[in-house]
């Protein structure tokens, strides 16, 4: 059995993440997505892998290289184009296209293949699916789960009968016109003879062009309604909620990094904590190099990246921060994500650290001085001079 990850998209809905990662370099416990699917199908024995890149392309590639450190092998094939300028122009051939863009390249899915989007976490019972789909006789199986009803428009819905054969494919329908609640996952076992059905001449969709097409010409097109965890990152609001999720422990197999020094409390290497006046509540994560002034409040759950640093007074409840971000003095960050230069919300609002005015925090490893303003005691703002 051999692997494809989708892993092209520009992932506009986890903006401002995706402005200089793709999406499966997404972190969870600061390990990209993407690493926890190529584990997965390792433990599986999948061993051949093949990965459709376009957007920041060159940071998946320059972080799994050939795949040796995963005891695998990984291929990629980049959609996109070079213009007049010599410029490398990003263009996603659809989840299909790419598929068929590998295939007539070097006829690499010469044998049964599983599809996974990169940007989900799973624990499926891959050797289970397998077996369902070869003893059905299936060319194309889909893998779905039960979803609330009020959430059918996230997601393809899939309409099967009792065999579990699909008779429809529905691509995000409103709730009172969808006709089943079984979610696709985005994880899909094809036989090769399904790829000759994608065409080869323009940009093809598998959940809303491949799927269709199999379930019209009443080809052995089955799905698997199986129960497992699949935790899809869809939005910064999932992500947010993903991350949550795990540090409290609800995530099967995701285990806090670092030393736990106190109950709720993990840290990396060389961190620095002053408890004078210092409060932290877990489940708290504080990356390597990590510094927490004195009249610190953290309450958890919060993942606190490398090399970041808490100021006096700062408080900051339920938030994600990136590496390197520094929370000012006397600063609240509730239920925020900080990465670089933004900050969004757990509602998806985003703001833009602005250049002239204090917005709660800023990049740790630019080395500006911080004074108060002396019109106000509650405001703080950099020196416009770097350090040497």
């Amino acid at each position: 059995m051999k692997a494809m990850i989708l892993a092209a998209g520009k992932g506009t809905r986890v903006r401002p993440l995706t402005y200089e990662l793709p999406k499966p370099m997404i972190p969870i416990l600061g390990k990209p997505v993407m690493a926890y699917l190529v584990e997965h199908l390792a433990k599986y024995g999948i061993t051949e892998i093949m990965v459709n890149v376009a957007h920041l392309h060159e940071k998946i590639e320059e972080y799994f290289g050939e795949g040796h450190q995963y005891g695998v092998q990984i291929g990629y094939s980049f959609e996109g184009y070079t213009n007049d300028e010599g410029e490398i122009v990003p263009e996603p051939l659809g989840s299909a296209g790419g598929i068929k863009k590998i295939q007539e390249f070097g006829g690499f899915f010469d044998e049964t293949t599983i599809v996974l989007c990169g940007d989900a976490l799973i624990d499926l019972d891959i050797k289970s699916a397998l077996y369902e789909h070869r003893r059905k006789g299936a060319l194309a199986t889909v893998i779905t789960r039960e979803v609330p009803w009020d959430k059918v428009s996230s997601y393809g819905v899939v309409v099967s009968d009792e065999d579990g054969r699909v008779r429809e494919f529905q691509e995000k329908p409103a709730q009172e016109a969808a006709k089943s609640n079984c979610a696709s996952t985005g994880i899909y076992i094809f036989e090769p003879e399904v790829i000759d059905l994608i065409p080869s001449d323009r940009p093809f969709d598998i959940g809303s062009e491949l799927f269709p097409l199999l379930a019209e010409r009443g080809l052995p097109f089955y799905s698997q309604t199986r129960k497992f965890n699949w935790t899809d990152i869809g939005s910064v609001k999932d992500y947010w909620e993903v991350l949550q999720s795990v540090l409290m422990g609800e995530v099967a197999n995701m285990a806090v990094p670092g030393v736990q020094v106190q109950d709720g409390l993990w840290v990396g290497l060389n961190t620095s904590i002053d408890w004078n006046g210092t409060t932290i509540e877990g489940p708290v994560y504080l990356g390597s190099g990590a510094r927490i002034d004195p009249g610190a409040h953290i309450v958890g759950p919060t993942w606190i990246g490398h090399g970041s640093h808490i100021c006096s007074g700062a408080k900051v409840v339920r938030s994600v921060l990136f590496e390197y971000t520094r929370v000012l003095p006397d600063v609240t960050l509730n239920e925020l994500i900080v990465f670089k230069d933004y900050s969004v919300d757990r509602a998806g609002e985003m703001k833009q650290l602005s250049q002239n005015d204090t917005d709660g925090w800023a990049n740790a490893r630019d080395r500006r001085a911080i004074r108060r303003r002396p019109e106000n005691d509650n405001e703080y703002l950099h020196l416009e001079q770097k350090k040497a």
